[in-house]
């Protein structure tokens, strides 16, 4: 099965546009294939930064690089040599004034925090960042089942792509053991690999709640603090998602905790022993996880600088996902059920009495699309994604 990354085209107008453009995604979600495969398409280099050969010849960077001035230079695992940032902000200069303005530089990293924050103080205005995800809906074929495959396995690649059930879980089990044991120390304070473990499950189990860093914490015996800094780790590695809180100033009480997810459906099912749609089908995380998975899909397709929130008030009106879309184009209200016959709780009427969407959705696992109460439509998953992607090619 051939699959074709949005992000390759979003990566080729990038380097038309700007110097240096930067991959950001977690480890094995393809960022190397498809820098492999845009520096095919013309004269490069390509230095892996995790070979200690191709670190040596980052010895003297700039001596190095400037004589391949002519070339696109693919930097992968960035975060190996941070010190490069001030040699590549001064070629990318020095280049301008010789004319060479654009697709000098392509890097690649699996932390965005890290990579934010080193490339950000010295290559601001000479550097284009790619946000690179796990496989989504638009991304593979319409087959129902097929998108029954992404839930299930969730969108690595490898997992997606494995030849059976069987292969695909045992290649999330090795990724979740390579993040424990070799990524975070990598990134973060030394963390016990089997204390971060116990975490990374407790919040699969409770994917989709609010944040409780006490609880956590009294269960993995460590204070309130490091559990948030455990969480905002895996955050920062692109693994959990925090959705933030809707906030107003309308005089409503409003829980003010975010939400917390395991970014891919497959990771979820690997951290907790599922390793096929029938077991996932009779757990109790099966309608979190769908949650989660629709989270990701509508977020992966939404305009850029969409915003996503949820909201929640104490007296229980409540919308799972909540879209601001970019250019005064609309407030979506949008609930998720996993069921045939979604019906609609009470909650969400008064929510949305509260926020007056301009949109209002129900997501379900079906494919049909009907309306379902004044202003509301019941709507697949898939042609949900397909509406976002076509006001994201109109922005």
């Amino acid at each position: 099965m051939m699959i074709e990354r949005r992000a390759k085209q979003q990566v080729r107008e990038a380097l038309a546009r700007q110097a240096a453009v930067a991959i950001i995604g977690p480890r094995q979600v393809g960022k190397t294939t498809l820098a492999q495969d845009i520096a095919e398409e013309r004269p490069s280099v390509y230095l892996d930064l995790e070979a200690p050969e191709d670190r040596a010849k980052l010895a003297d960077p700039a001596l190095f690089l400037r004589s391949y001035e002519d070339r696109l230079v693919v930097l992968d695992e960035i975060h190996r040599a941070p010190e490069i940032f001030q040699t590549l902000r001064g070629l990318i200069d020095q280049g301008r004034r010789r004319g060479h303005r654009t697709g000098r530089f392509l890097i690649l990293g699996s932390a965005s925090i890290e990579l934010l924050r080193q490339s950000g103080e010295t290559l601001a205005g000479r550097i284009e960042y790619i946000d690179m995800a796990p496989l989504d809906l638009a991304e593979i074929s319409s087959d129902p089942k097929m998108a029954e495959r992404l839930w299930v396995r969730g969108g690595f690649p490898e997992s997606f792509l494995a030849r059976t059930d069987a292969d695909s879980f045992a290649f999330r089990r090795s990724f979740i053991r390579t993040y424990l044991e070799r990524d975070v120390p990598q990134f973060g304070p030394r963390i016990a690999a089997e204390t971060l473990e116990r975490l990374w499950i407790m919040l699969a189990h409770g994917q989709g709640s609010t944040l409780n860093a006490s609880r956590l914490a009294a269960s993995l015996g460590v204070s309130s603090p490091t559990v948030s800094s455990y969480v905002d780790l895996l955050v920062d590695l692109l693994l959990v998602r925090k959705l933030r809180p809707y906030s107003t100033n309308a005089g409503k009480r409003l829980v003010k905790s975010p939400k917390i997810y395991v970014r891919d459906s497959g990771l979820v099912h690997a951290l907790l022993g599922i390793d096929n749609f029938e077991t996932l089908s009779g757990h109790p995380v099966v309608g979190t996880s769908w949650e989660g998975f629709v989270i990701e899909s509508l977020l992966a397709a939404a305009p850029e600088r969409t915003t996503a929130s949820f909201y929640r008030t104490l007296a229980g009106a409540e919308i799972d996902l909540l879209l601001e879309l970019p250019g005064n184009r609309g407030r979506w209200a949008i609930e998720i059920k996993r069921s045939l016959s979604p019906k609609l709780e009470r909650g969400f009427h008064h929510a949305r009495e509260d926020l007056k969407p301009d949109r209002s959705f129900v997501v379900y696992p079906g494919a049909d699309h009907y309306p379902v109460a004044e202003g509301v439509s019941v709507i697949g998953v898939r042609k949900l994604v397909e509406i976002l992607l076509e006001k994201r090619t109109a922005s």
